[in-house]
C-alpha cells in the first residue's frame, strides 16, 4: 500500500471512530428525552450490537470476493446518514431502527479496515501494522466523548449527532479518494463463508486465536459500565462524573499510545509467550480491583489493565492476521475474528450482571476475571497444537 492510502486509511477510521465516541455521553440522555425505559435502553444498545455482530463476517467474506473500498465507503456513508436521523427520531421504535441501521454500518467498516492492515503488512510486521489501526480506534474513541460533551454544551444536543455526520462524510470523502479500488486475497475469492466455517473448526489453533479473542473482550462492561457504581459503593466517598471519567480515559490512553511499541515486540518475541503474559497480567489486575478504595489505587490499576490490554491487542491482531493470509482470506478472518469480539462483550455483559445480581460487584470482577483465566488457559492449549492440514479435497 502506497504511504498515502496507508495514512489515509488510519485517517479514516480514527475520524468515523472519534464521530463514534462523540454520541456516546448523549444518546442515552436523547433516548431519555424520548421516554426511554431502562429496557427500552437495553434494546437501543442491543440493535447496534445484533446487526453488527451477524452482518461481520458475511461482510468479511464478501469483500475477499468483491473487492473491500464499496463497503467501506458504503459503511461511512450508513454512519453520515445515521448522524443526519438521529435528531428526527421521534420514537422509541425509531430510534431502535436507527441503531439497527449503525451496526449494518459498522459491520461494513470494522473487518474491512482490518483486513485492509492485514493484507497490506509486510510479512513479520503483522503486529506492527494492526498496531496501528488499533492506536487509531482507541484514539477516536477515547478523544470523542470530550468533544461530544463540548458541542452538547455550547450548541445542544442535535449538534452532536451533525457532528458524527460531518466526520463520517469526510472520512468516506477520504477513502473514496485515496484508497485502492478492489482489494481481494488471491486464490480464495470464490470460497464461501460456510466452506470456511468448516475448515476453520477443524482447525485448533484458529479456533484458540478466537477464542482468545473472545475470552479477553468479557472485560469491557465491567470495566466501563459498572465503574461508577463500585466507586459508589466506598464507604464516605463521593466521585463526580469528571473523576470516573478520568479512571476509564488513563485505561483507553494508555492503551493507545502503547499500541505500536508492543506492536513492534509482537514482530520479534514469541506471540503466545506474550499473550500469556498480557492475560495473566490482566486476570491479577481484575482481582485486585475489589481491593482498591482509593482513587488513586484505581487509576494505578486501570493504568495497568490498559498497558496489559496493549500487549493482548498487539498479539492477537497480529496472529489473526498470520491466520488470514496464509489460510482464510483477510476479510473472512477479521470478520469472525470481529464477530468473537462482539460475542465476548455481550456475555461479558451477561456474566458480569448475573454475577453482582446474585453476588454483589466485588464478586463481579472476580467472576469475570476467573472466567478470562480459565479461557485464555484453554485457548493457548488449543493454539499450541499441532495444525490439522486440509486435505485437497477440502
Amino acid at each position: 500500500m502506497e504511504k498515502r492510502s496507508f495514512v489515509a486509511l488510519l485517517l479514516a477510521i480514527f475520524i468515523s471512530l472519534l464521530g463514534i465516541g462523540i454520541i456516546i455521553p448523549v444518546l442515552p440522555v436523547f433516548a431519555a428525552s424520548l421516554g426511554a425505559s431502562g429496557f427500552d435502553l437495553g434494546l437501543i444498545m442491543a440493535a447496534f450490537s445484533v446487526s453488527r455482530g451477524l452482518l461481520q463476517p458475511f461482510v468479511g467474506n464478501w469483500s475477499d470476493r468483491w473487492g473491500r473500498k464499496g463497503f467501506l465507503i458504503t459503511g461511512l456513508g450508513i454512519y453520515g446518514l445515521v448522524g443526519l436521523l438521529t435528531p428526527l427520531a421521534s420514537s422509541i421504535t425509531m430510534l431502535i431502527f436507527i441503531r439497527f441501521l449503525h451496526g449494518i454500518g459498522s459491520a461494513m467498516i470494522g473487518p474491512v479496515v482490518m483486513a485492509y492492515m492485514s493484507q497490506f503488512a509486510p510479512s513479520g510486521q503483522e503486529g506492527r501494522y494492526q498496531s496501528y489501526l488499533n492506536a487509531a480506534v482507541f484514539c477516536g474513541i477515547g478523544c470523542g466523548p470530550m468533544i461530544g460533551g463540548v458541542l452538547s454544551d455550547n450548541w445542544g444536543m442535535p449538534s452532536v449527532f451533525y457532528g458524527m455526520a460531518l466526520m463520517s462524510f469526510i472520512a468516506m470523502l477520504l477513502v473514496m479518494f485515496t484508497l485502492p479500488g478492489k482489494a481481494g486475497r488471491e486464490g480464495n475469492e470464490d470460497r464461501r463463508l460456510f466452506a470456511t466455517l468448516r475448515i476453520m473448526r477443524r482447525d485448533t489453533r484458529t479456533l484458540g486465536i478466537l477464542l482468545a479473542r473472545f475470552s479477553t473482550m468479557l472485560v469491557p462492561v465491567p470495566l466501563m459500565a459498572f465503574l461508577p457504581l463500585y466507586m459508589a459503593s466506598w464507604d464516605g466517598e463521593s466521585y463526580s462524573g469528571f473523576a470516573v471519567g478520568m479512571v476509564i480515559a488513563c485505561r483507553t490512553l494508555v492503551n493507545a499510545g502503547l499500541q505500536v511499541p508492543f506492536g513492534r515486540l509482537a514482530d520479534r518475541w514469541n506471540r503466545e509467550r506474550m499473550l500469556l503474559l498480557g492475560s495473566l497480567t490482566l486476570v491479577v489486575l481484575f482481582f485486585c480491583i475489589p481491593f482498591c478504595r482509593t482513587f488513586h489505587a484505581l487509576m494505578l490499576v486501570y493504568l495497568l489493565i490498559g498497558t496489559a490490554e496493549a500487549l493482548i491487542w498487539a498479539v492477537l491482531g497480529a496472529l489473526a492476521s498470520v491466520e488470514a493470509k496464509n489460510h482464510y482470506g483477510h476479510g473472512t478472518m477479521m470478520g469472525i475474528y470481529a464477530l468473537s469480539m462482539s460475542c465476548g462483550v455481550f456475555c461479558g455483559a451477561v456474566l458480569s450482571g448475573s454475577s453482582m445480581d446474585w453476588l454483589g460487584i466485588d464478586a463481579a470482577y472476580r467472576v469475570v476475571g476467573g472466567s478470562v483465566l480459565v479461557l485464555i488457559c484453554v485457548a493457548l492449549w488449543m493454539m499450541g497444537r499441532k495444525r490439522v492440514e486440509e486435505t485437497a479435497a477440502d
